[in-house]
């Protein structure tokens, strides 16, 4: 963690900070740590402070997209945090850990359960990555490595050092991770459908209280808002009349899962979004209270060591039992199930 060499007076009365990098956080856009150690400051007034010059760099200026070295000392000025956010700081996210699937010095990979958002923001005031870090103060450097969405279950990873960190979002950004999800949809999935290629745009739908809620979208290929998106699928088994599918995406947008699947007829049990609204009602009576799907198996490379790694989550208890509870017609049954 980074060193402040001058302690802050208190909220009312802000005062200059100094903050040594560490080796940790070498490498670093200069914005990027500024918005890591201003936690609540708009991102618009962190760019207005570098632009001024008030925030300074072993004594000299500094663009925003200068990168700091390990030994810089980071002159910040006195910055004033809004009252909603002094109330977050003095109510912090309550501590909390969760199921652990694989820990070691550079990562933690955990069971995320469902109706946990992975982070503040948007009408969530906190995530699992705040809670986290609330019951692992000495665990200093822990970030997220990937999302999933507030509904979705399964493999979360969260890097513990700013290296393991960039290392694992290199590989999900260049596509070497592999990534398969556990989801039950309406209806028996024809077997001979295993690729869906189909572009994805991501708009706003407006709401009546004047927010936006993100949505998306397939378009055609020819759509200049379009962006590629891949995902294949596997028919696990099928449950009574709907089909238990291993999907594994090759593009990480945004619902891309959810709304694929959709497109081609065949929609999450228990989606709220892109989902059969009177089906779901009579899945919630036959004990389905969620939306079905599971970020089931999580294949990578250890950031430090470059063995191979394979997680698997298991399936929540409530969507094993929702499974167990109707008769499956067995097509094919993968391991570990």
């Amino acid at each position: 963690m980074n060193n402040i060499i001058e302690a802050a007076t208190p909220a009312e009365a802000p005062s200059v900070k100094t903050l040594a990098v560490d080796e940790d956080s070498a490498g670093q856009r200069l914005d990027n740590f500024l918005m890591r150690h201003l936690k609540g400051v708009p991102k618009t007034h962190v760019y207005r402070i570098i632009r001024s010059g008030e925030v300074r760099v072993n004594k000299g200026r500094a663009t925003a997209d200068q990168r700091v070295v390990a030994g810089d000392l980071v002159r910040l000025p006195p910055v004033r945090i809004s009252a909603q956010v002094a109330a977050k700081v003095d109510n912090p996210a309550p501590a909390r850990e969760f199921p652990v699937l694989m820990e070691d010095e550079a990562l933690i990979a955990i069971d995320k359960p469902a109706g946990v958002a992975v982070h503040g923001g948007s009408g969530v005031s906190f995530g699992v990555i705040e809670q986290l870090r609330r019951a692992r103060p000495a665990s200093l450097n822990l970030e997220l490595v990937h999302r999933l969405d507030r509904e979705t279950s399964g493999v979360l990873l969260v890097a513990k050092k700013r290296s393991a960190l960039k290392h694992l979002q290199d590989q999900f950004r260049d596509r070497e991770t592999g990534k398969t999800y556990l989801a039950l949809v309406l209806g028996l999935w024809p077997s001979n459908k295993k690729v869906i290629d189909s572009p994805l745009h991501k708009y706003i739908v407006e709401k009546g209280d004047g927010e936006g809620e993100r949505r998306v979208k397939v378009v055609g290929k020819d759509d200049p808002n379009g962006m590629r998106s891949v995902t294949l699928v596997r028919v696990a088994r099928t449950v009574g009349p709907y089909s238990l599918l291993e999907v594994t995406i090759k593009t990480g947008r945004t619902h891309q899962i959810r709304v694929h699947l959709a497109s081609q007829g065949h929609p999450i049990a228990g989606d709220d979004k892109y989902g059969d609204f009177e089906q779901n009602k009579q899945l919630q009576k036959l004990g389905l209270k969620r939306m079905f799907l599971h970020a089931w198996q999580l294949k990578f490379q250890h950031p430090q060591s470059a063995r191979p790694i394979t997680l698997q989550a298991p399936l929540p208890p409530e969507l094993q039992h929702f499974v167990d509870s109707i008769q499956p017609r067995i097509q094919s049954q993968p391991e570990d199930f």
